[in-house]
């Protein structure tokens, strides 16, 4: 009989014998039936597979281990482990060598079960020193550690571990999964100080998280004239202070995180390069999404929490090209190389309580004005020429620019909007007619679009026609203080009923778990982009279906984009795999007719 500890879960695993029920039930566990996956040696080969087991409770087990007698149908993975339950049992707290004893003496059988994320075994210093958080309650385990989820348990012990032994780690779960809470596990388990960099849309998130969590950790904002910090504080800056501020280079960090750390992708920016550069023992970065169009993005994020990894970025390029294209072969090897230092688990796989997510696409046709600036547009671009090199990219960009505005709103490329806004846009349109059946319907919603005009048209448009007033609109121009009184307010459940939001300001960090519909009102080329602004609500907290809306008018640009975030889905698993490419670049190097057969977009 062998028995292996799934850290996830947070439960044991009877198996190999007659009857792993019947072996549990033996020292008195109550124990059901179950099948999970396994890794075993089969004809000298690792293998992983399904395997019939029964499941017991962690604390319940480990207290049966440390008072039964072992029979002589044990495996020395039954015996290893009611090692470490009498240890335990003996307390009062594990010290820090024991455990590493304690794990050493731990066949593979005893920790063999496969993440949730289809790849990870959690090694057996993980599988120890999480039993030992969870049995032993006079444990000096930081006061966040009990109100984690078993999954984010394991998440922020394999942060520890990584740290320790490679001195930094990405962590990439999908948006909503509680990044933020795992990395205040790891930091209120250090002497500090500590340094938080992040987008200023979530600093005041990280303020009220680390003073929910781990109140005694001692949290300051970064100011122009803040001093150095003292032990066990930490600092949360924006990547625009990280930029500017001396000191915060100049500091020995004990750990150093990056949330939104795909803010760093390019690696030839100031702030990457800032990044980079800080002093510290540890690295942890924070992104959902750690590929978001290039594995480039993936070097940047590497170079930054374990550079030996990946090596130079040259030598990167020159190793993967085939990955950075969506070549399978290319990307497998990315994926075991970074696999170790990476951790990314999905909604479905671990956040099983969470509702489901319907996705509905409105293919539209376009209004008459719509179908006129659209062509007109094209002729007037692809007439004069787009010309070559340099100029060629900043000419298609302006005109993919107006052909999504046009499909937006008219009025966004018309000089003013006398005509008024209704009946000139089939997206906006229908967007207000499915506002108006949400907000009657007594649920909320949140607007993303990239355009800070269309965002003002649209939350004055609504007033009198969905909402009382005009709908607030969360975007850059706003202070701090403002963005987050409005989350405070929509969030509220006599809040507004529809909140706009601008795309890049707004579309990472924040909670509103409040919406059940999430519209995008224009598309933006990259998926990643947009999944994580629907994850503004579909995410740990959210008790309802969400549902996410977006429009593509048919014959046009939203066509031809709506047809890329297919493409990219369909590739995005193959190194993390994301790979993707630049979309953009690739219309550029079009030529003008090809350019406009592949604009013309064929109905959708």
């Amino acid at each position: 009989m062998q028995l292996s500890f799934l850290v996830e879960r947070e439960v044991f695993a009877w198996w190999g014998g007659d009857d792993p029920l019947g072996a549990a039930r033996a020292v008195g566990l109550d124990a059901d039936a179950d099948s999970v996956a396994l890794v075993r040696p089969e004809d000298g080969v690792m293998t992983v597979g399904p395997v019939s087991v029964a499941v017991s409770p962690a604390e319940p087990t480990i207290a049966a281990l440390a008072a039964a007698v072992p029979p002589d149908g044990w495996g020395r993975s039954v015996r290893a482990w009611r090692d470490v339950a009498v240890a335990l049992d003996a307390g009062p707290v594990l010290a820090d060598d024991d455990r590493a004893r304690l794990a050493a003496g731990l066949p593979v059988a005893a920790h063999a079960g496969v993440g949730a994320d289809g790849a990870t075994v959690w090694t057996a210093r993980v599988a120890v020193d999480t039993a030992a958080r969870l049995v032993d309650a006079a444990s000096d385990a930081p006061s966040v550690w009990p109100r984690l989820r078993p999954y984010q348990r394991a998440g922020a012990q394999w942060l520890h571990s990584r740290l320790d032994e490679a001195g930094g780690a990405l962590l990439a779960d999908e948006m909503g999964l509680g990044k933020t809470v795992q990395a205040i596990a790891v930091l209120a388990s250090r002497s500090g100080p500590h340094l938080v960099v992040c987008p200023a849309s979530v600093a005041g998130t990280w303020h009220r998280e680390i003073l929910r969590f781990a109140p005694e950790l001692g949290v300051v904002e970064h100011g122009s004239r803040a001093g150095r910090p003292r032990p066990g504080a930490v600092v949360v800056a924006t990547y625009g202070q990280l930029r500017a501020a001396a000191v915060l280079a100049d500091t020995s960090w004990d750990v150093v995180v990056l949330d939104e750390a795909q803010q760093i992708k390019n690696p030839d920016t100031a702030t990457s390069r800032r990044a980079r550069s800080l002093v510290a023992r540890g690295r942890i970065a924070l992104s959902g999404t750690p590929v978001e169009n290039r594995l480039d993005d993936l070097w940047a994020l590497l170079a930054f929490t374990t550079p030996e990894v990946l090596g130079t970025r040259s030598s990167f390029r020159r190793r993967f090209a085939g990955a950075r294209a969506g070549g399978g072969a290319a990307a497998g090897r990315v994926a075991a190389l970074v696999g170790p230092h990476l951790l990314r688990r999905r909604k479905a796989e671990v956040a099983t309580e969470l509702p489901a997510r319907l996705d509905l696409a409105h293919g539209l046709d376009p209004t008459d004005e719509q179908r006129r600036l659209h062509r007109a547009a094209l002729d007037d671009a692809l007439g004069h020429g787009l010309g070559a090199g340099r100029d060629r990219r900043g000419r298609v960009l302006a005109l993919l620019t107006r052909l999504k505005q046009i499909c937006v709103q008219p009025a966004l490329v018309a000089e003013t909007v006398d005509g008024g806004l209704d009946g000139r846009s089939a997206s906006w349109d229908r967007l207000t007619e499915l506002l108006g059946e949400i907000v009657d319907n007594g649920d909320a919603a949140l607007v993303f679009t990239q355009y800070r005009r269309a965002g003002e048209l649209l939350a004055a448009h609504l007033a009198g026609r969905v909402t009382d007033a005009p709908a607030p609109f969360l975007h850059g121009g706003l202070s701090r203080a403002r963005r987050e009184r409005l989350v405070e307010e929509f969030s509220h459940d006599d809040g507004p009923p529809v909140l706009v939001l601008s795309l890049r300001a707004a579309g990472t960090g924040l909670t509103l778990t409040r919406a059940t519909h999430v519209l995008h009102l224009d598309r933006w080329w990259n998926p990643a982009v947009e999944a994580q602004a629907s994850d503004r609500a579909h995410r740990i907290g959210q008790t309802r279906t969400v549902t996410v809306h977006t429009f593509a008018t048919r014959g046009t640009v939203e066509v031809l984009i709506a047809d890329l975030h297919r493409d990219k889905r369909g590739i995005a698993s193959a190194a993390l795999g994301e790979a993707g490419g630049d979309a953009v670049g690739a219309l550029t190097r079009l030529g003008d007719e090809e350019l406009r057969a592949v604009l013309e977009a064929a109905p959708c």
